[in-house]
């Protein structure tokens, strides 16, 4: 049989329609397959201390909701094996991608943490996070803190600070109408709220201070005292402990160490208000046996749980009479990326979703800590607890310290010695400054 050629030009178009028609069909089926084709889900271990679950989930859900394929795994440890945990865990090479690190923590532990990437770009090809958006949206003390050679080494979700706890109805019943907001008005608050009877027993402190054991933060209070009387701790490159230098001819680490200390003197009469044989501070303070204390604000959950109804106000830190600036002392963990982790970008991104406006304001309403960033900090100054810690944490510093375990030691240990008469103040003062710098020393090495 012979076609014509009309018949062998329609037979040609046939098969040509029919070969598309059939690459078609392949190329709905392959997108099809490849649309049904399940995502690459990846983990990331990240590991905290005092946040539980409930803290952490109200962040994951919310990063979860638009990151659907990162599946985060949160474990919480005790504050008295994290950092040991930790330090076997990266040694055996399981350790997790993400971590909590306290703010004075980078000096011993910065060489197991990868920076924030500075060619992390976002979606419009400009860098998700810089160290100018660090400066402008975050605290200084958290800059300070952390920040190495220029680069971010993690980002807070909160900001801690000391303020003074009070027992409204003591300060009532001895006719004080307000909180003490000097030094100076904190003496005699301290001077009227004490009872002590003829025996020279404490019946009644007007504050938990003076000594180092039975105080909670403690050595905090008093690098605080330093820190606001000018105390430069260490030189301008981290590598002295410089307690002991005078500024204007002044030896303020003395004048700091000795004020402390006189609340727990006996022969200071108009400030005796403490000894070592009182009951832990937040335990009397909660009894009602002391007026006063210091402390984070993590501790008002602690009174309400044991006394709901113990009648206490939240002030601000006192300072010193005619200080031209406020400063307060910062204490709090942030978010880090493990140096050995095999997920780096991903890591530090939750990192970044976790300290934005966002991701920060689920964790704050869910831990009711204070803010870090400038814009929520703004928020949280009206509400009536944490009101003070958020504007506090604007005027918040803290030192570098090389190994701040070790160092609160020494720094106990220099109030025992002050109290128990083993060393005077100055040489108490210069002994911790030798230890410290031997502690520098070996760091280097």
């Amino acid at each position: 049989m012979k076609f014509s050629l009309g018949q062998n030009k329609m037979f040609f178009i046939a098969i040509v329609a029919a070969v598309v028609v059939i690459i078609l069909i392949m190329i709905l089926l392959l997108g099809n397959i490849k649309s049904r084709a399940p995502t690459q889900t990846t983990t990331l271990q990240f590991w905290g201390v005092f946040d539980d679950r409930e803290v952490i989930n109200a962040v994951l859900d919310k990063y979860k909701s638009v990151n659907r394929q990162i599946r985060i795994v949160y474990k919480q440890f005790s504050y008295d094996e994290y950092e040991q945990k930790l330090i076997d865990a990266f040694a055996s090479g399981t350790g997790p991608d993400i971590w909590m690190m306290h703010n004075t923590w980078l000096p011993k532990h910065g060489d197991k943490i990868v920076a924030l990437p500075q060619n992390l770009q976002g979606e419009d090809g400009e860098p998700l996070f810089t160290i100018t958006d660090f400066q402008n949206q975050f605290v200084d003390v958290a800059v300070d803190d952390l920040t190495i050679d220029g680069r971010i080494a993690a980002l807070p979700v909160y900001i801690d600070t000391l303020a003074l706890y009070y027992n409204k109805d003591l300060f009532n019943s001895v006719g004080l109408t307000r909180a003490p907001e000097t030094w100076e008005e904190f003496n005699d608050a301290v001077n009227r709220l004490t009872v002590v009877d003829n025996d020279g027993n404490i019946v009644r402190s007007g504050a938990a201070i003076g000594t180092a054991r039975n105080v909670n933060r403690s050595t905090d209070i008093l690098m605080l005292m330093m820190l606001q009387s000018g105390v430069q701790m260490t030189n301008s490159t981290n590598t002295t402990a410089t307690f002991t230098s005078a500024v204007d001819r002044e030896k303020v680490g003395e004048l700091a160490l000795q004020y402390y200390t006189d609340f727990a003197n006996p022969l200071k009469r108009k400030v005796y208000t403490w000894n070592d044989g009182q009951n832990y501070s937040i335990d009397d303070f909660i009894e009602g046996d002391t007026a006063m204390m210091f402390n984070y604000s993590h501790h008002i959950a602690t009174i309400r749980d044991k006394a709901a109804r113990f009648n206490f106000g939240i002030a601000s830190m006192p300072q010193i009479k005619d200080a031209p600036i406020k400063v307060n002392y910062a204490n709090y963990w942030a978010p880090t990326v493990s140096k050995s982790s095999g997920n780096a970008i991903e890591a530090w991104k939750f990192v970044l979703f976790m300290s934005s406006a966002e991701g920060a304001a689920a964790y704050l309403d869910a831990s009711g800590r204070p803010a870090a960033r400038r814009d929520l900090i703004e928020q949280q100054k009206r509400k009536p607890d944490i009101g003070i810690f958020a504007e506090q944490s604007l005027s918040a510093r803290s030192w570098y310290q090389v190994d701040n375990t070790d160092i609160e030691k020494i720094f106990a240990d220099m109030i025992d010695d002050v109290n128990f008469g083993r060393r005077s103040v100055r040489d108490a003062l210069e002994n911790a400054e030798r230890q410290v710098n031997v502690l520098m020393r070996r760091a280097r090495n």
